[in-house]
């Protein structure tokens, strides 16, 4: 049946609906981290899937994302770089055709479009709908946004020579990312951000001492400043960085009476469904970047596990209150939980606890003594609210405190855990100690 259906489905060169009615369970819009782990859970769980992507599969994060950046983290120089990214985006791509060939998975290359009908696909029924479409560059409203300097990050990951001096607007997590790898390769770079700090979801400390140890690395920080025009910048390339947009464009999600978010996202409930009203037959979700929630590819392949239990009537435990993230420049750094601004700001009583990589025994063997971790809890060692750090293994020493605050673990209980000797966990049991 699978065979027949590719043969009916894949390659098509006709714009008519196509019939899909009978052998869909699931259809999904997207191949990225979202939509290609639903298909893959939901195959599993014994469902047919139907995958639409017009695109490569693997989304932004495989094929211009987070693996081609972290591809240029882990190389030495510009040429070992591009190298390097193309090897591993080649191998993680084919992984995900691998994992789309399932017997119960049939790959659409096209894209889907909404309509009357209400998809511009006929005879679905009831089947469940999930849009995974991620998101794109989001622009500033700036002048001279057609200078060709002028490239976002899947632009600067084509660049085949090493510009001179780069300059990024934006310190989040991309700007923060390239400036500390293109400095490394031998770049000028300089960052302009509009705020006062860089990295708005770390912590105001943690986010100071990384930007610091940036500056002394050689990268040049303008903070509080608006760039109005790219002409007023002096480099040989200019990296819009200001962040990222769900991407809606071309789905007619007015045919299904949705209203985008002010932020351009789709709206969703807490188990990432929409409520239409022109579409009383499918349940239709949306999951990952495009629903504007928690921009993050692991919080996508959470979300796709968590609708297609939805879909079947399971439950399950995933926390989406409690969602790790990473910034991986040099030192990384990671954080889970909310900042200790923000902890004042809600007016809830809590502990700091502070360890430095400088104490260090395993970081001192590495010559990665740069680095910090900060422990919120609430008071008398109770509950673990949260951690923020950079500097060597930031994200693995962040990751033990997300498993604990999944299950509700409190500082004292943390304080009677074994850590390996040496390691750099055990500076997380030095802040527990406090």
């Amino acid at each position: 049946m699978k065979e027949e259906n590719n043969k009916k489905l894949v390659g098509r060169s006709d714009p008519q609906p196509l019939s899909l009615g009978g052998f869909c369970d699931i259809l999904i819009i997207g191949a990225g981290p979202g939509g290609y782990r639903t298909a893959e859970y939901a195959a599993k769980q014994g469902l047919k899937v139907v995958v639409f992507e017009g695109s490569e599969v693997g989304g932004t994060c495989l094929n211009v994302g987070c693996i081609p950046t972290k591809a240029y983290v882990h190389s030495s120089s510009f040429e070992e770089a591009r190298e390097h990214m193309a090897s591993v985006v080649t191998q993680l791509r084919q992984g995900v055709e691998g994992i789309l060939s399932h017997p119960n998975i049939t790959l659409i290359r096209e894209k889907a479009v909404f309509g009357k009908t209400p998809l511009l696909l006929e005879g679905l029924g009831e089947v469940p709908i999930i849009i995974a479409t991620g998101s794109e560059t989001k622009w500033l409203p700036i002048k001279g946004l057609d200078d060709p300097r002028v490239v976002d990050s899947t632009g600067l990951l084509q660049l085949e020579t090493l510009p001179k001096r780069l300059a990024i607007i934006g310190a989040g997590v991309i700007g923060m990312e390239f400036a500390s790898v293109f400095n490394r390769f031998g770049s000028e770079v300089t960052v302009i951000e509009y705020l006062k700090e860089c990295l708005p979801a770390l912590d105001s400390d943690i986010a100071k001492r990384l930007r610091k140890t940036l500056e002394k690395q050689g990268v040049t920080f303008k903070m509080k400043t608006a760039v109005e025009n790219v002409a007023d910048i002096d480099a040989d390339v200019v990296l819009m960085a200001t962040g990222r947009k769900p991407r809606t464009t071309g789905l007619n999600l007015e045919a299904l009476g949705v209203t985008l978010t002010p932020q351009g996202a789709i709206p969703v409930d807490d188990n990432y469904q929409l409520s239409i009203i022109n579409c009383p037959l499918n349940r239709i979700y949306a999951i990952g970047d495009v629903n504007g929630k928690q921009m993050l590819a692991h919080a996508a392949e959470m979300q796709a596990i968590h609708v297609v239990n939805h879909i079947l009537g399971k439950t399950d435990g995933i926390r989406f209150d409690i969602m790790p993230a990473a910034i991986f420049t040099t030192p990384e750094a990671a954080c889970v939980g909310p900042t200790e601004d923000q902890l004042k700001e809600l007016g809830k009583a809590y502990e700091c606890r502070k360890a430095f990589h400088r104490s260090n025994g395993k970081a001192m063997t590495m010559n990665e003594t740069d680095g910090m971790v900060k422990l919120f809890s609430e008071p008398h060692a109770g509950r673990i609210l949260g951690c923020h750090a950079f500097g060597a293994h930031s994200a693995d020493i962040v990751q033990e405190v997300s498993v604990l605050m999944c299950r509700d673990s409190t500082v004292e209980q943390l304080r009677d855990m074994v850590h390996i000797h040496p390691s750099l966990g055990e500076i997380l049991l030095s802040a527990a100690e406090q």
